[in-house]
């Protein structure tokens, strides 16, 4: 049987807030090591019937990059959706919910040029 790994090594100050995020995997197109200043890990537990969530980012992160994260979170979890329930409704409402929040970020922007 093969097996594929994914690792992550996340580097904490003294106070145990993430200063760095980093992340490895056996089928990683990229060699080495990479860095990362967010992490974003959802596992199902079928025996709870729920979820097993692990939000991490670094101090550095900056709000807007997050912002874009979570929607790009959401988009991804359309496309999950998309490829294993093939359920419209789910898909429309969460690709809706992308555009709704892409809206609001791009007027966020022109009311706060940086």
């Amino acid at each position: 049987m093969k097996k594929s790994e994914i690792n992550f090594t996340v580097e904490l100050d003294d106070t145990r807030i993430p200063e760095k995020i980093f992340w490895d995997a056996t089928e990683n197109p990229n060699e080495g090591i990479n860095e990362s200043k967010a992490i974003s890990i959802s596992v199902w537990d079928h025996y709870h019937k729920g979820l097993l969530g692990i939000n991490l980012w670094t101090k550095d992160m900056a709000s807007d990059e997050m912002k874009h994260f979570a929607i790009d979170i959401v988009g991804n979890v359309a496309q999950m959706v998309a490829d294993s329930t093939g359920d419209k409704k789910m898909i429309e409402i969460l690709e809706s919910t992308c555009r709704s929040l892409k809206r609001h970020l791009d007027e966020e922007l022109k009311s706060n040029p940086q």
